[in-house]
């Protein structure tokens, strides 16, 4: 699971880096990767998942999880002061781990290659 000192909570930074990061998706979902904007040397991570894609709060958090899970070895990888948010679309229902697995390692690697980084 990722740790508590990577997820994004603050709704001001979840702004900040829907409005000036760069962003990259498929089908399933669009990640925003947003660097240099984070004090601390550790990179956060948030999640987005919408009512309108999962009606049911467990499916959202089933999302959620499986998502935290993914990412857990993907911070390490990440330049450091890096803030990521994944936000899932319509495409997602249905998928299995591991299809949600390709699809943030497709996402995540065009969104850090736009970034620069």
């Amino acid at each position: 699971m990722l740790s508590a000192q990577n997820r994004l909570r603050d709704p001001e930074l979840f702004r900040k880096v829907f409005r000036f990061g760069k962003r990259a998706g498929n089908r399933k979902l669009v990640v925003h990767v947003l660097t240099g904007e984070v004090s601390q040397n550790e990179c956060l991570v948030g999640f987005v998942v919408p009512k309108k894609v999962f009606a049911r709060a467990v499916a959202r958090n089933k999302v959620k999880r499986q998502l935290r899970h993914i990412c857990r070895d993907r911070v390490q990888a990440l330049p450091p002061h890096t803030i990521l948010v994944i936000r899932v679309l319509e495409g997602c229902r249905g998928s299995d781990y591991h299809e949600l697995e390709e699809a943030v390692d497709d996402a995540l690697s065009r969104a850090l290659a736009r970034s620069g980084k």
